[in-house]
């Protein structure tokens, strides 16, 4: 309900109460049962049970464990007790599961923020009489009494103030205090932010006093509105997750036709049905990247750690790779593309602008810092209201308090939101006083007879500052009240007061756009704030590119993600609004990131496909809400993280690449195995192994490769971009093919010239299963870059060769240890055998390798023709 659009008398009457003596106990009784309590609901909590067993709906998950099972089936039927397949193969999925319900994201932790930002007591008038009772029995109607300090316990109108000023930055994003009044009407559909009759549950009251009628509590207030939004807004899936998933579906879609054809195929041929069971097994286990879930799981979580180090703290590890993906940046205005304290940017008298280290220009700074209530705390902070701290902080806090010594305040007027100005009278060594007036300019003018400058206040305003008039009038005696001195004063000068852009935010917004990321400004200030802002920062190039939240409303959710770019700041805007923006770039296809400390701010962040809430001002609500906290509230920071996390997915897509050409060799050789009637050349417990570690560790080493020098002179990736795109899925198999071939031929070399009984190829198949773990080593580092690996270049990947070295050594500890032969089915190998499973286990280098170099020189050549023929 539109409450400032009532009169203090007809909200009264709406709610049956008095503005005087309040509701009776008997009636707040009465309405506590109907209403409810003044809570917050708490979301429901899903089972932790029923979260796990969520996690095995992969498509990918249930194929391994329909293979366990089938695994487990046969070795019950033969009586043989090798259930060692079986066994790792739950222990893989059941160990993702656990790790997927730790990194789960939960809505319920932001509503307990929420919950715990609810203020404990309120002072309310109940049958004519002052009582403290606790918040969480308040009900509509209640007469409630505020002071500076106090947090507003539930939504009011305002009934009474007394220069009644409250901090609203966490609801509405203005970073200053709003003064409240009760005597005013605004129209309905009045943004929250214009509400000055109206006061809202989590405020607090910073100066003044006050009475209010309670209008609404509990979950129909602003607070309680924007916790029933973060409960309805479902983080979406980052853009890996959805790429993974769709790699696993296809997978498994082709294992099973694989599994299918191959069975059928077996039947026709009179193969054993038990037999056919085993093969379909082991084409199960090859086709399956077991170790990738484990491997990307681990590449993010050093990601998180990079990112930590670098300011940025992810709370869910996916989002390091959607920052990677990220197309629009929504930032708010206040702390993060801003200092987030006022500071003095111009000064000007009648005659113009004055040099901020001028004489003129201290004198008027000293003459106004003389007209403030600052205190300096013993560590020499400045404590106080913004714009007063920020004349006292250009003064400099010890000629502050020299002056104030110096010129000893005897008498005063306080600033009020009426009158827009504050006095003090000072007595003054020599003998006389000194009065000080400073306040909005357009009403301190008429108070004085000479320097008064409208022109050059035109001038300020138009770049959006915030200004402040000084004026001052030397008195011989002491005025009965201190407003007599407010006339016939000397205007002294203008001073311009703003939120400066931080130093580093206009360099990130450029690397943004050469990124080919929009950048994007949200915040609850003016427009025309904003819009200076955006314009010194280069978010936006003109005025036309500002919306404001009452035009938004206007617009249909279509209207607005057809017009979605043609803007680039949107200012004064509600948390509605915020989700609606991201919701219309999200529309297009946008990966959108999105920055925020307050509880307005939460509903957004949640919404967005990243939410990064800020750590030094953020709120509690803000950094539950979100999936990465930045340490020290800046910009910069955001654009760094996301060029962190490119490279994760970078690193992830080389280790995709790596896991599954090693895949598709396996595959292969099987199933050519199968079509020539061979015994089979790789057991279910070997592939396991290659899968598990001589794979895992390699890609493990490429999740950790150096980022790219050039890797924000790129675009994004679409959120619609397949992981295999730029030629990946080609190379993929043609790699794929080339180790299965090699894998094959040593098999049937062993088989041949190295057996004793060609019916048992037990060396054929230890040297094919060399072979096979042996050139997917060697072929990590054909994946690391596009360049040759000799490339003198390339940036070193610490980790790799180690990485390799060790699943070298222990490849040869499961061939030539008796013990691990056992379980893994192996014979030891001689030196000639050895030397057999060397030259084939190189050869994915060498011919990869001469790729490169026929792609390179082709390359070349066709930058040379293109040159020939614009020169021609």
């Amino acid at each position: 309900m539109d409450w400032q659009n009532l009169t203090v008398e007809e909200c009264a009457k709406r709610l049956s109460t008095s503005t005087k003596v309040g509701l009776s106990a008997r009636q707040a009784e009465r309405r506590l049962r109907e209403y409810g309590a003044n809570e917050l609901t708490p979301p429901k909590k899903q089972n932790l049970f029923v979260r796990f067993l969520a996690q095995f709906c992969d498509f990918m998950v249930i194929i391994l464990l329909v293979a366990a099972a089938i695994s487990f089936a046969v070795s019950y039927w033969q009586q043989d007790g090798d259930y060692i397949d079986s066994i790792i193969i739950l222990a893989i999925v059941t160990v993702n599961a656990i790790i997927g319900v730790i990194q789960e994201s939960r809505a319920e932790r932001a509503i307990e923020a929420l919950r715990k930002m609810s203020s404990p007591t309120a002072h309310v008038v109940r049958d004519g009489k002052e009582v403290v009772i606790d918040a969480s029995k308040l009900v509509p109607g209640d007469l409630v009494v505020l002071k500076a300090g106090d947090l507003v316990p539930a939504d009011l109108r305002i009934t009474e103030s007394y220069d009644l000023q409250v901090e609203e930055s966490a609801l509405t994003g203005e970073s200053l205090p709003v003064h409240k009044v009760a005597d005013i009407v605004l129209p309905p559909k009045t943004p929250i932010g214009d509400c000055r009759n109206l006061l809202f549950s989590a405020t607090a009251v910073t100066g003044g006093r006050g009475k209010g009628i309670v209008t609404e509590t509990g979950m129909h207030t602003q607070v309680g509105r924007i916790a029933g939004m973060i409960g309805s807004q479902t983080p979406p899936q980052t853009p890996l997750q959805r790429k993974l998933a769709q790699t696993g579906k296809y997978l498994g879609i082709g294992a099973l036709v694989i599994c299918f054809a191959i069975f059928v195929m077996g039947l026709i041929q009179h193969v054993p049905p038990l037999e056919m069971f085993l093969i379909s097994i082991s084409l199960a286990v090859a086709a399956i990247p077991e170790g990738l879930p484990a491997v990307v799981t681990i590449t993010l979580s050093i990601g998180v750690r990079r990112m930590a180090a670098k300011r940025a703290i992810v709370r869910r590890m996916p989002a390091v790779e959607t920052l990677g993906s990220a197309s629009v940046i929504c930032s708010d205005k206040t702390g993060t593309l801003t200092m987030n304290r006022m500071t003095v940017a111009e000064l000007r008298n009648a005659e113009g602008e004055l040099a901020l280290g001028s004489p003129e220009a201290k004198r008027l700074l000293r003459l106004a810092a003389l007209c403030t209530d600052c205190e300096i705390t013993p560590k020499g902070s400045i404590r106080g209201d913004p714009t007063e701290t920020a004349i006292v902080r250009a003064v400099s806090p010890s000629d502050y308090l020299h002056d104030r010594n110096k010129y000893r305040r005897v008498m005063e007027v306080p600033f009020s939101s009426t009158r827009k100005r504050m006095t003090t009278i000072h007595r003054m060594e020599g003998g006389g006083y000194l009065a000080v007036t400073k306040g909005a300019p357009d009403l301190l003018f008429p108070l004085c007879v000479s320097g008064a400058a409208p022109r050059q206040n035109d001038i300020m305003a138009s770049k959006a500052l915030r200004v402040i008039g000084v004026a001052y009038r030397k008195l011989d005696t002491l005025p009965a009240k201190a407003e007599d001195a407010e006339r016939d004063m000397i205007f002294a000068g203008l001073i311009g007061m703003e939120d400066p852009p931080r130093p580093e935010a206009a360099a990130a917004v450029e690397t943004c756009k050469r990124a080919g990321i929009r950048p994007v400004m949200i915040t609850g200030d003016y427009a025309a704030t904003a819009a200076a802002i955006a314009m010194k920062l280069g978010i936006a190039k003109s005025t036309r590119e500002v919306l404001s939240g009452s035009q938004l409303d206007r617009m249909s959710d279509g209207e607005l993600a057809r017009k979605i770019y043609d803007y680039s700041v949107f200012a004064r805007v509600s948390p509605e609004h915020k989700v609606r923006i991201v919701r219309a770039y999200q529309s297009h296809g946008e990966v959108v990131a999105m920055t925020g400390d307050g509880v307005n701010d939460a509903p957004a962040l949640r919404a967005a496909d990243i939410g990064c809430a800020m750590g030094k001002s953020g709120t509690e609500v803000a950094k539950s809400a979100a999936d990465m906290i930045l340490t020290d509230d800046n910009f910069a920071t955001i654009v760094a993280a996301v060029r962190e996390g490119r490279g994760i997915y970078d690193n992830i897509r080389k280790t995709v690449h790596f896991l599954l050409s090693c895949n598709i060799g396996e595959i292969l050789a099987v199933f050519v195995s199968f079509l020539l009637r061979l015994p089979l050349p790789l057991a279910a417990i070997q592939l396991l192994w290659v899968n598990l570690v001589t794979d895992s560790l390699p890609a493990l080493a490429l999740g950790v490769e150096p980022l790219d020098p050039g890797i924000m002179d790129r675009k994004p990736v679409r959120r619609g971009e397949s992981i295999f795109s730029g030629g990946m899925a080609y190379n993929i198999v043609v790699e794929g093919c080339l180790i299965g071939a090699l894998s094959l031929l040593a098999y049937s070399i062993g088989r041949v010239f190295f057996d004793v009984a060609p019916g048992s190829p037990i060396v054929g198949r230890t040297m094919g299963f060399a072979v096979l773990s042996l050139s997917q080593v060697v072929h990590t580092f054909n994946v690391r870059t596009e360049r040759s690996v000799f490339d003198k270049q390339l940036t070193p990947n610490h980790k790799l060769l180690p990485a390799a070295i060790l699943c070298t050594l222990m490849q040869a500890a499961v061939i030539a240890i008796p013990p691990l032969g056992a379980i893994f089915k192996t014979s030891a190998l001689n030196l000639t055998e050895w030397l057999v499973v060397a030259i084939l286990s190189l050869a994915p280098l060498a011919v990869i390798e001469l790729e490169k170099a026929v792609l390179r020189i082709r390359a070349e050549y066709r930058k040379t023709s293109r040159k020939k023929l614009i020169a021609g």
